[in-house]
């Protein structure tokens, strides 16, 4: 395997990595301290990310997108995150979605939704499945088993499908101009076979924004409840077939959460790292710098080691992807190591800047909280270990 960059890849991550300590960075702490979870959105960074490509990067080049590959996505994911986990997460979730048009909508949808998506700075996507009774069992449900899951319901009347219900805790929920909604449209078996992926814009009647929630960590990226009441979608939005909900997200399309939050995971232990360095140097403790004392170089030398442990993982399973080296058990595992990785990561950062008996560093401090949110992203650390059991010997 040869991970040396071409020079596409290295534009991108130069890009990056300008905008991150240019743009965000300055605004990174200030828009996660603001106490109302609803204002801690910026507009004004989404319109700059999306006019530097960051918000249409995965979309591909034949449809007016940068298509730029999962080596670039990985690097760039790392650099926005190296500034702030949440504002990386806010533009990668369009990628995710955008990647899911290209590979399971009709060309018809694709020219509905593409293009505006790509013609406008603030049209961001976001996907629906999370409901206050139904989490991790959507990722993987008891085997024949119609109470796991989603509940939301969709009847078909005519040429429109009639939705209620409630999703929660739905990623750029109230920001958000499209999702990816997946209802029960045969509530007598299990979602793998009752399920049906609607494409909802925001403006559908019958469809809207509930309660936004507060959260410890990743406070810029907005999660909301999404309310149904007799929405009516049009039968042309339905993706793929009806109750085949299940088959819609295959290959690239269903590996990008996992690996999308290990880059960005990277990028965070990319920080942490640096600022534990700066700050051991920099720090003077007992008449001489906190770098000289073998505990803090112990913690340094862990830091390093793992994050970059994770690097290695990261490009390896982008390069995998690339390739399209599907089906395997890699992304799962990766996923899993990232959010061991980013904790004990951000951990020992906090430890090195607070342990010793001076005052708490507010960037450690939420390094730490945005870490914790790995525990229970994509499902939780102990079902993605169970979902292992898919993949061949």
């Amino acid at each position: 395997m040869d991970f040396s960059l071409n020079e596409e890849q290295r534009a991108w991550q130069l890009k990056a990595r300008k905008f991150a300590q240019e743009e965000i960075r300055p605004i990174s702490l200030e828009r996660e301290q603001i106490a109302d979870p609803v204002k801690t959105w910026d507009w004004e960074i989404i319109k700059k990310g999306s006019k530097l490509g960051f918000r249409t990067a995965a979309v591909p080049k034949e449809w007016g997108g940068e298509g730029i590959d999962f080596v670039t996505q990985a690097l760039v994911m790392a650099e926005l995150a190296k500034a702030d986990s949440a504002i990386s997460k806010a533009f990668s979730q369009c990628w995710k979605w955008s990647h899911l048009i290209a590979a399971a909508c009709n060309n018809e949808q694709k020219e509905r939704f593409l293009k505006p998506f790509l013609a406008d700075d603030t049209y961001v996507l976001g996907s629906a499945g999370t409901e206050p009774n139904a989490g991790s069992d959507n990722r993987l449900p008891p085997e024949d088993d119609p109470r796991a899951g989603y509940k939301l319901k969709a009847e078909r009347k005519g040429d429109e499908w009639i939705l209620n219900g409630e999703k929660c805790f739905i990623a750029n929920g109230s920001v958000g101009k499209l999702f990816f909604v997946n209802a029960r449209t045969n509530p007598d078996v299990s979602i793998r076979q009752g399920a049906t992926v609607f494409l909802v814009p925001r403006d559908t009647p019958g469809f809207r924004v509930g309660k936004v929630f507060n959260k410890a960590g990743w406070r810029f990226y907005q999660n909301s409840e999404l309310i149904f009441e007799n929405a009516r979608v049009p039968h042309a939005n339905l993706v793929g077939e009806v109750n085949g909900g299940s088959k819609v997200r295959t290959g690239a399309a269903t590996e990008f959460s996992d690996f999308e939050l290990a880059c960005n995971a990277l990028g965070v232990c990319d920080d942490a790292c640096e600022s534990a360095m700066r700050h051991a140097k920099a720090r003077r403790q007992g008449g001489k710098p906190l770098i000289d004392q073998q505990r803090i170089q112990l913690n340094l030398a862990r830091m390093h080691m793992l994050t970059e442990a994770l690097r290695a993982f990261v490009m390896r399973a982008a390069w995998e992807m690339d390739r399209e080296i599907h089906g395997s058990p890699n992304i799962v595992l990766l996923m899993n190591f990232s959010t061991d990785v980013i904790q004990r990561v951000s951990e020992l950062n906090m430890d090195v800047h607070g342990a010793a008996g001076h005052a708490m560093n507010a960037f450690a401090d939420k390094l730490v909280r945005d870490g914790i949110i790995w525990s229970h992203l994509a499902g939780d650390t102990t079902q993605r270990l169970k979902a292992m059991r898919r993949f061949p010997k």
